[in-house]
């Protein structure tokens, strides 16, 4: 099932995709479940935002070893939706794109285990996790590099039911520059909610982004950068100067 926030006549809503409507529910499903209002929204009509703010955290995985997982933890204020602009910090010569399979967390999880972590992720979205290449080797660490406002798009959709590892493709003006899957990613994700979860409370709607295959790509003032995985969708953002 595909879960679209989106706004439509001035409101902002939540629905599910049935081809190419929406099934508009009564509020967001994490929470009030899937009650439909009786009202359908063409795709064509709607402005597909993030599909879920993260209410506290989004959560990087950079790598991982014998003794867990290292990541880095990006602002919501990172968080951007499809259409909306990836803007270029003056502070950066190098700001590069990765698409990413994300994990969208359903339910408080604290002290999780692995065996039990898919019941509490609500979903799975694409993330173009950006970051500004030359401040993370000049910081020699990742948390400034990746935490600029507009470093994290997500989207278009929640998919609840992804069930294998999908194919990911970037691209910058039609141009690939990634072609990969996330099978690592989804062996992985089960693990790091139980590491997490016994650092940090995950709560409703924080997201985890849990890595692909794939090199990056160099982002400039102008361009249009998608990234697309199978079974989710395609997100595609526009970039511009601060």
């Amino acid at each position: 099932m595909k879960i679209a926030r989106f706004s439509h006549d001035g409101a902002i809503a939540f629905g599910v995709v049935d081809d190419d409507d929406l099934v508009v529910l009564q509020g967001d499903p994490m929470f009030a479940g899937y009650e439909p209002t009786g009202e359908r929204v063409p795709l064509a009509d709607a402005k597909l935002l993030a599909p879920v703010i993260p209410r506290s955290k989004v959560v990087v995985l950079e790598d991982a070893d014998d003794d867990g997982f290292l990541f880095t933890l990006k602002p919501n204020t990172t968080v951007i939706g499809p259409g909306d602009a990836i803007v270029l910090p003056a502070q950066s010569d190098d700001v590069v794109a990765h698409g990413e399979l994300a994990a969208v967390i359903g339910r408080i999880a604290k002290n999780v285990t692995a065996a039990d972590a898919g019941g509490v992720i609500f979903g799975y979205t694409v993330a173009n996790n950006v970051l500004a290449r030359d401040l993370q080797e000049e910081d020699a660490q990742s948390s400034r590099a990746m935490s600029f406002d507009s470093f994290c798009p997500l989207g278009p959709v929640i998919e609840t039911e992804l069930a294998a590892a999908p194919e990911v493709e970037g691209s910058v003006g039609g141009r690939v520059f990634q072609s990969g899957d996330a099978e690592q990613a989804m062996q992985r994700i089960n693990a790091a909610v139980a590491f997490l979860s016994g650092i940090f409370t995950l709560l409703p709607g924080d997201v985890i982004v849990a890595g692909a295959s794939g090199d990056e790509g160099a982002l400039a003032d102008g361009d249009t950068v998608t990234v697309e995985i199978a079974g989710v969708g395609a997100l595609a953002n526009p970039v511009r100067k601060a």
